[in-house]
């Protein structure tokens, strides 16, 4: 299984992405969100980066390193879908001018220009024909803490967050 048709659990990072966009450089890349493809004239119309250092609701510190790509869904002067090898020139133009982390998780800004902006992240990249589909998923509120306790599955008492001696809830 190569990178490019594997199905990932967890977000794909920006690492990931780009390594299985180098194994079909001339494919078309269409990113699927909310059950379609973008359009075929969408455009890439920002790359932001940024280090992140946050408290939970438990109170524990975290940080972590993510990437937002701005995607414009829209379909004009009847192009195709951008090849995944012009995508990855984007990705390192901006390195040239922001660091990067091939760890940093992604996350995609979709639009049409008239719906609000929706977030995405990355949940599965594939081969299918002769293109490259990177599905989006929405990506939801969650409690870290809640999820790091299920992850773990761990034997806990009625709170997630916290040490398991606190009958605390998260947020209290």
């Amino acid at each position: 299984m190569t990178a490019i048709d594997k199905a990932v659990s967890s977000d794909v990072t920006l690492g990931q992405l780009l390594d299985g966009l180098a194994t079909a450089p001339e494919a078309p890349l269409v990113f699927l969100y909310e059950g379609q493809p973008v359009k075929a004239g969408y455009h890439v119309t920002e790359v932001k980066a940024g280090a992140f250092s946050a408290l939970d609701c438990g109170a524990n510190p975290e940080a972590w390193s993510e990437m937002f790509i701005q995607l414009w869904d829209i379909d004009e002067d009847g192009r195709s879908h951008m090849p995944a090898g012009k995508f990855s020139a984007i990705i390192r133009k901006v390195s040239d001018h922001v660091r990067l982390d091939p760890a940093a998780k992604l996350t995609f800004e979709v639009s049409d220009g008239n719906r609000p902006m929706a977030l995405y992240c990355a949940s599965s990249t594939r081969m299918v024909e002769d293109k490259i589909e990177v599905t989006l998923a929405a990506r939801p509120a969650s409690c870290k803490p809640r999820d790091r306790w299920l992850t773990e599955n761990s034997a806990a008492t009625n709170s997630f967050c916290g040490p398991a001696t606190t009958s605390s809830k998260c947020c209290a």
